[in-house]
């Protein structure tokens, strides 16, 4: 039986030779791969193609914001109210705190009956506040005044340009929106 020490000789040599075996294994590939990258660096350098040269687009200004936005979708001449009675917005009242919201951002949450019997909506703005109206106030950017509340829907009529420097009431309503 062999002592400790003389195995442990035994698996270092062996080691040893496992190693110088593979180094001179890999020695010739080494010098493949270095001819090789030789042979690469040897070759002539390319060109890279300076970046295109910027032109800057002409700057637009928008001028349009009195008429209909071109995200909301047209309103139909049979959806506009038609009468004889010259409508136009009342410019010098103060102007509400929903006016300052599209009519598309804000969106009605419920509704709340005091004791009395005034129904008031509930109205959720583009920030998150959730506002209290009533029949008579205004929302909307179109001039908006609340005509109904009901039930699940705010009702009411806006006052839009009519495309011939005039003006004319449009029906809308403010549906209670489903999480």
């Amino acid at each position: 039986m062999m002592s400790k020490s003389a195995t442990q000789k035994t698996l270092g040599l062996c080691a040893g030779l496992l190693v110088l075996t593979n180094m001179s294994g890999c020695s010739s590939e080494f010098d493949s791969m270095k001819a090789r990258m030789d042979a690469i660096r040897a070759q002539p350098r390319g060109r890279v193609e300076p970046p295109p040269e910027f032109t800057p687009m002409p700057t637009f200004t928008y001028a349009a914001h009195q008429l209909r936005s071109p995200f909301v979708p047209p309103v139909s001449a049979e959806q506009l109210a038609v009468s004889d009675k010259k409508v136009a917005p009342d410019f010098s009242r103060p102007q509400e705190y929903l006016e300052k919201y599209g009519l598309e951002s804000l969106r009605m949450r419920g509704t709340l009956q005091k004791p009395g019997g005034i129904l008031y909506g509930l109205v959720e703005d583009a920030d998150g506040g959730v506002q209290r109206v009533k029949v008579g106030n205004y929302m909307g950017k179109n001039h908006g005044k609340i005509v109904e509340i009901a039930q699940g829907q705010i009702s009411l009529v806006e006052i839009v340009p009519d495309g011939r420097d005039g003006w004319v009431e449009r029906p809308r309503s403010l549906v209670m929106a489903d999480k």
